[in-house]
């Protein structure tokens, strides 16, 4: 790849993921000059807030860690200047970790526009180049082209046949179709969802919100401060699934909305 100026690939492990409330725990940063030599930085930050347990499941980073770190508003400046006149770069980064960087920087009062940079996601070159729709799944797990794609028989059959390959091919799978439904219907820190939507999830026997203002909020937490957003959820046009698991949630839990 031809550089004309710095790229610099970098990655954050931070508190959770959104992207206004959220801290940075930990940045690596690797610049590869237009020569190609290389140049690296890397910072644990202390975040000044509690890191959730689901988060430190997920890249082992604990309070106690950081407890003598310096606060990212500290090591602003020198990141700044590290990836000054620089590209980014990333994995999933135009989703995440750039709007991540660009807020933490913003609290630091420093302004750093993505518009003035070229923004390299690599996760997008993965999904342009490899394709996940049903057609490009037979052919990698099957080997076999599918013919009449989007006509419903088709692709029901095709759909078939990449089950049985991949129970084949991956053999830790679970056989038991409760287990493996159970299994996907949960993401890689432990969150169950509740419905299709994703609208609500459970961690640890809690329920949580996982839109709106109360994002990653507990159902209890949010009865006691504002009980009537339950009841304007079910009120508002929101997918019949989704009013199902929110009244299935709170039975359990003994609100009423």
């Amino acid at each position: 790849m031809h550089l004309e100026k710095p790229l610099c690939f970098f990655d954050l492990e931070t508190t959770g993921t959104q992207i206004t409330s959220d801290k940075i725990v930990e940045i690596f940063i690797l610049k590869v000059h237009p020569d190609q030599s290389t140049e690296e930085r890397y910072h644990l930050i202390n975040p000044q807030i509690p890191i959730p347990a689901e988060a430190s499941a997920i890249h082992h980073i604990t309070d106690d860690m950081v407890v003598n770190k310096p606060c990212f508003e500290d090591v602003a400046s020198e990141i700044y200047a590290f990836i000054q006149d620089c590209d980014l770069a990333g994995y999933n980064s135009n989703k995440f970790d750039v709007p991540m960087l660009v807020e933490e920087l913003r609290r630091a009062n420093i302004h750093l526009n993505p518009n003035d940079i070229n923004l390299i996601d690599i996760m997008k070159i993965y999904f342009l180049k490899e394709p996940r729709d049903l057609t490009s799944a037979y052919k990698y797990y099957c080997n076999k082209n599918l013919d009449n794609a989007h006509s419903a028989k088709a692709d029901v059959w095709a759909t078939f046949e990449i089950f049985k390959a991949q129970n084949e091919k991956y053999l830790d799978l679970p056989k038991d179709l409760k287990e493996l439904s159970h299994m996907l219907r949960a993401d890689k820190s432990g969150k169950r969802f509740l419905d299709l939507n994703q609208r609500f999830y459970e961690l640890n026997g809690e329920f949580f919100m996982n839109f709106g203002k109360h994002k990653d909020k507990s159902f209890k937490e949010i009865a006691k401060s504002e009980k009537a957003y339950f009841r304007w959820i079910l009120e508002k046009d929101f997918p019949a699934d989704t009013k199902r698991a929110l009244e299935d949630a709170l039975k359990l839990i003994h609100i009423s909305a």
